[in-house]
């Protein structure tokens, strides 16, 4: 008996340092990862919030395409201007723009002008027929007054700059999303809801229940969940979350797309996270000391029909 508990013990050191080795912690839903979907905005970063002042981090794995370098020409994101001195050359334009009407009003007195004098009747003859040098410079000066007068007018709304984008719902940057995308106003029911969705998906992971995660999530988190499960059971391990405590959230940004409905909203919360062994030996976390955490969840709903579920899950920067 004495061996047998020795070796027991062994195997449980063993599948602790294997699975320690694989990496255990953060296994609560999502794995510590940035993972899921946003719309248009999966690929923009989230607005900051009093209690994300720092920028989330990019999505670790998404369904949802990155946008191609070609950003000009892909729906929902705006062409980036290269900065000077980070890894482009400065914005430079390569001709001068002209106006056309401008370019060809100036062009028709100067190419009257020089006609005229090719000819043998001096410069502008047409305009009084002025065949000495002191006519001639009159004319210029004449010339000269009208395209400055024509710059003025027909030039003096240049550099205004029409300005784009809104204002987000709950961020301090500019909305970002896409041209089809709107902000929205939430109310204190949906608060509600992600508070719930928080607790209940906690519930379920601990317990496993892959039927009750899929009522709560799109299929694409569903998918995520799943297969981070299956990942601990290949193992030998499981992770039960426990003890689940909201402690504030704050409005990052909400918005719609066609019949989709997007909010995405900082959570800091705490719990209790333990994983364990096939023997139940606590291999990572505590079940004493709870841990704070605090993620970006983005939740998504049909307007008119269905409630919020989970989309995306990303870890504060």
């Amino acid at each position: 008996m004495r061996k047998f508990r020795l070796s027991t013990t062994t195997l449980a050191l063993l599948c602790a340092v294997s699975l320690g080795a694989l990496g255990t912690a953060d296994a609560r839903p999502g794995g510590g990862s940035s993972i899921g979907s946003r719309g248009s905005h999966t690929w923009s970063a989230p607005p900051r919030t009093s209690i994300t002042p720092g920028w989330a981090r990019p999505m670790d794995q998404s369904a949802t395409p990155r946008p191609s370098p070609n950003y000009g020409n892909t729906p929902g994101y705006a062409a980036p201007r290269p900065m000077p001195g980070f890894g482009a050359p400065a914005y430079r334009q390569s001709y001068p723009v002209r106006h056309p009407f401008l370019s060809g009003f100036a062009g028709g007195f100067l190419g009257a002008g020089l006609f005229g004098l090719l000819s043998g009747h001096g410069f502008m003859s047409g305009m009084g027929g002025g065949t000495s040098f002191f006519g001639f410079l009159l004319q210029v000066l004449i010339i000269g007054g009208l395209i400055a007068f024509f710059l003025r007018r027909l030039g003096g709304n240049r550099g205004q700059t029409i300005p784009t984008g809104l204002s987000s719902t709950g961020g301090t940057t500019p909305f970002s999303g896409a041209s089809g995308s709107t902000p929205v106003t939430l109310n204190n029911d949906d608060y509600l809801s992600f508070q719930r969705l928080l607790l209940d998906i906690q519930a379920a992971w601990s317990a496993q229940n892959m039927r009750a995660l899929s009522s709560m999530a799109t299929p694409e988190m569903t998918g995520y969940f799943n297969a981070q499960l299956s990942d601990l059971a290949s193992r030998g391990a499981r992770n039960i979350v426990s003890n689940v405590r909201f402690l504030r959230g704050d409005l990052s940004e909400a918005w719609r797309e066609g019949t989709l409905t997007y909010a995405t909203v900082a959570m800091n919360y705490s719990m209790t996270d333990v994983t364990t062994d096939s023997l139940g030996n606590v291999i990572d976390g505590s079940s004493t000391e709870p841990v704070t955490v605090t993620e970006l969840w983005t939740f998504v709903r049909a307007d008119g029909r269905g409630n919020w579920i989970l989309s995306a899950i990303q870890q504060a920067g």
